[in-house]
């Protein structure tokens, strides 16, 4: 049973989107004989930053009571059972944002891709916020280049694993290095077609078997389904209800 949730964007360190991962530890199934769900935090986008680590167990362990790992993949190349004793261990899967370029490019040759799909087989929890949102995605709207060129950059579309349709967005309220999302988002849907899936900060999207919700840790920040009609990008604010809906919803066109 596929479990994917993709959180636009927040902060760990203050745990104001705790609704929303409330909801995904819910998502989670507890082993035969435990009694705490295990979490592992993948902080490749952010180049296995430490801290970063030690904030997501702060929350994850401290405050919600799993048992945590870390799993680290850059620098030497990481022991292959142990990478995927991890990820076979795990029950929630968290991806950190950061570079997704870089990480995806990593995954590839580790083969930490193949690893993450078997997880997904078996109904571990995929989440993770900004990269670790638009990673599982057919491709992701990506500031990568920003960490190359940080002087003379623009936002790219980065190959996702393709768990999901759609060419997605994080940060949909949000910009980096004062360029906002939201515009060149539009440019690249008008420019490449399909359907774009836009996620705010504070936001995220749960994707289910074939059902979605929209889980949200502010009253205004929504997710949005961009496609583009007679030359024009129209944007559609996604329906939030406490049930999941199809999720064919997500791909219409015109009036859901």
């Amino acid at each position: 049973m596929g479990k994917i949730v993709a959180i636009g964007g927040g902060d760990l360190s203050t745990l104001v989107n705790e609704p929303i991962d409330r909801a995904t530890m819910e998502l989670a199934s507890v082993g035969p004989g435990r009694q705490s769900l295990r979490a592992l935090f993948i902080p490749t986008a952010s180049s296995d930053s430490v801290e970063y680590w030690e904030t997501f167990d702060q929350a994850y362990r401290v405050a919600y009571g799993c048992d945590t790992e870390v799993l680290y993949l850059l620098g030497s190349t990481p022991d292959q059972a142990e990478v995927a004793r991890k990820i076979a261990w795990a029950d929630i899967i968290y991806v950190g944002g950061g570079n997704t370029l870089k990480m995806m490019r990593r995954w590839r040759r580790l083969g930490v891709d193949v690893l993450l799909r078997k997880a997904y087989a078996r109904g571990a929890v995929l989440c993770g916020v900004s990269a670790g949102a638009i990673c599982w995605f057919d491709s992701g709207h990506s500031d990568s280049m920003s960490f190359y060129h940080p002087e003379d950059w623009d936002y790219i579309a980065v190959t996702g694993m393709g768990l999901v349709r759609g060419l997605a967005c994080p940060h949909y309220n949000g910009e980096t290095a004062g360029v906002p999302r939201r515009q060149s988002f539009h440019d690249m849907v008008r420019k490449k077609g399909g359907i774009g899936i836009a996620i705010d900060n504070d936001c995220a999207l749960a994707l289910v078997d074939d059902g979605y919700r929209v889980l949200s840790a502010s009253p205004d920040a929504g997710a949005y389904t961009l496609f583009v009609q007679n030359g024009e990008v129209v944007e559609r604010r996604i329906e939030a209800a406490e049930e999941y809906l199809p999720i064919s919803n997500l791909y219409q066109r015109g009036n859901p």
